[in-house]
C-alpha cells in the first residue's frame, strides 16, 4: 500500500441553509489534488442532470466523482424506493472507498440531506466515521446535519443565508449555481 500523505485525517461538516457547502468541499478537493492527494467525491441525491462539476473533473488529476441520484427534489418521507436504492448504492461505494484507504480525501456531498430524508441512517454514517482509516480526511456536506454527526466531527461550518437572489425570483445560472 502507498504511504498515506496525511498523518491524521479529520472529519468536516459543511451544513446550514446558506449557499456554498458543495463549493467549499470542492475548494478543499482542489487544494488537495494540487498538493498531490487523491480525492474521491460521492454525490448523494444529485445526478440525472447536467452541471459543471461533472465536466470539470475530466481536467483534474487524482479526483474521481460519482453521482447517485435522479436529480429530483425529494420532499416526502418515506422517499421513493428508487431514491433509497440509489442512496444505498452510493453509501456502499462510500464504505468501500473509505475503508479501502486508497484516497486521502473523501467527500460525501449531500449526505446530511440523505440522512435527514431517511435514505441513509445516522448510525451507519457514525459507524463509517468510527471505522475510517486514521489518514482519511472525510467531508460531509448538506443542510440539516444531524446533531450526532456534528458532535463527532472535528470541524463544523454552518453556512447561513443572509441574502440570496432566489428571493427576488432569479433562476439558477449555469456555471455559477450549477
Amino acid at each position: 500500500m502507498v504511504k498515506p500523505k496525511l498523518e491524521k485525517g479529520l472529519v468536516h461538516v459543511y451544513t446550514g441553509n446558506g449557499k456554498g457547502k458543495t463549493s467549499a468541499a470542492f475548494g478543499l478537493a482542489l487544494r488537495a489534488i494540487g498538493n498531490g492527494l487523491k480525492v474521491f467525491v460521492i454525490q448523494f441525491i444529485k445526478g440525472g442532470f447536467d452541471y459543471g462539476e461533472l465536466h470539470a473533473v475530466k481536467f483534474l488529476p487524482n479526483l474521481e466523482l460519482r453521482t447517485f441520484g435522479r436529480g429530483k427534489f425529494i420532499s416526502k418521507i418515506p422517499p421513493d424506493a428508487e431514491d433509497v436504492r440509489l442512496a444505498r448504492e452510493g453509501f456502499e461505494l462510500a464504505k468501500k472507498v473509505i475503508e479501502g484507504g486508497g484516497f486521502d480525501v473523501v467527500v460525501l456531498d449531500e449526505i446530511n440531506v440523505a440522512m435527514h430524508l431517511k435514505l441513509i441512517r445516522v448510525d451507519e454514517v457514525l459507524g463509517l466515521i468510527r471505522n475510517k482509516p486514521k489518514h482519511v480526511e472525510l467531508v460531509l456536506t448538506g443542510r440539516s446535519a444531524p446533531s450526532e454527526i456534528v458532535e463527532v466531527a472535528d470541524l463544523v461550518t454552518e453556512m447561513r443565508e443572509v441574502k440570496h437572489p432566489y428571493a427576488l425570483g432569479m433562476q439558477p445560472r449555469k456555471g455559477i449555481e450549477y
